[in-house]
């Protein structure tokens, strides 16, 4: 019996060596260098008149830097650099002074101002072959006249003389800068005073609002007064060839209502705004969209349906103004109509 265990733990202890000398065996082999260790790849011999050869070490360092060197652009190409030249543009059929501004990335008032002549007054006067000036940046585009000088026209624009004499654009002669009565410089960042009022006429089917703004109520086909009072405080419609609408007298935090029933398809609060201020526009569905500017606070919101007579801001002061008012104004397939022809 006592023989039996020893030859049994014998025999377990052999098998056990045996395992073991079988798995040094195996990690043998496998760490074995069946093939040259991995080393960085050596460098591509260059073909010589059929001899093999290797690059020196300044070759290689020389190669190396060409290959930085490649990855470096000494020259940029900068969509938003500044352009100083004038440009002109031939009017095509559909083409509209919003469409066109937006093209050449300046604001519409720039646009306008710059061509005063071709517009005569009215923004929509744009006709297929007219000629347009298209300023490189937003300012204004001045014609010399006779007796201005640096300061008088610096001064009429609100800004420092410095901003004609360094425009690139004048080649104005910093040391003796003269300007011929009638040639033209640009102005970057100045405003006409009698800028014209003009924002583009948004419908319930303009854009995304044909989908948001579907449906609503749909106008009367006659217009109330949008204010308590019904005499002018300003311009009247067409005066000076700019204005498109009347300016109502009303003071500032005056009820300003709907004209007819209709769909709010513009409630923007702005400073500026074109001119407008604060504005509201009102699609009646029916070809007419009624605009309410200047005001001092807006109570509705884009899309909403609103009825006639319906308190939707109130008079202010805001924009192109130089005292509390509403500008009002009436449009008919996106082109200005005379209120008085519509009002009661």
């Amino acid at each position: 019996m006592k023989f039996s265990r020893l030859f049994s733990v014998l025999s377990w202890i052999v098998t056990g060596l045996v395992v073991a000398a079988l798995l040094g065996f195996t990690f043998w082999k496998t760490r074995s260098p069946q093939t040259a260790p991995t080393q960085p790849p050596a460098p591509t011999a260059i073909a010589t008149e059929g001899v093999s050869t290797l690059p020196s070490l300044a070759g290689l360092q020389a190669s190396t830097m060409l290959g930085i060197t490649r990855l470096v652009s000494l020259t940029t190409n900068d969509p938003g650099q500044v352009h100083y030249n004038l440009e002109e543009y031939t009017v095509q059929r559909g083409d509209s002074l919003f469409g066109i501004a937006k093209d050449f990335n300046i604001k519409p008032e720039t646009l306008y101002w710059a061509n005063a002549d071709v517009f005569a007054g009215d923004p929509d006067s744009l006709k297929p072959d007219d000629v347009l000036r298209i300023p490189p940046v937003d300012g204004v585009y001045y014609k010399w006249q006779n007796g201005d000088t640096m300061d008088t026209v610096a001064a009429h624009f609100k800004l420092d003389p410095e901003v004609i004499l360094n425009w690139p654009g004048n080649n104005l002669d910093l040391t003796d800068p003269q300007i011929a009565v009638g040639a033209y410089v640009m102005i970057p960042g100045a405003k006409e005073t009698d800028q014209p009022l003009f924002i583009t006429t948004v419908t319930r089917y303009s854009g995304a609002l044909a989908q948001a703004c579907g449906g609503g109520y749909i106008g009367r086909g006659y217009f109330n007064w949008p204010a308590p009072a019904h005499s002018l405080s300003g311009y009247d419609y067409g005066e000076g060839g700019t204005h498109r609408g009347i300016d109502i007298s009303a003071k500032e935090g005056t009820p300003i209502y709907a004209a007819d029933n209709g769909v709010v398809t513009m409630a923007s609060f702005g400073a500026w705004n074109y001119g407008y201020g604060n504005v509201i526009q009102i699609d009646h569905g029916n070809g007419f969209v009624t605009l309410y500017a200047h005001l001092s606070d807006i109570y509705v919101g884009q899309c909403q349906s609103v009825l006639a007579g319906a308190n939707i801001g109130a008079a202010g002061n805001t924009g192109n103004s130089s005292g509390a008012h509403l500008h009002f104004e009436i449009r008919f397939n996106g082109t200005a109509q005379n209120p008085w022809l519509y009002l009661p």
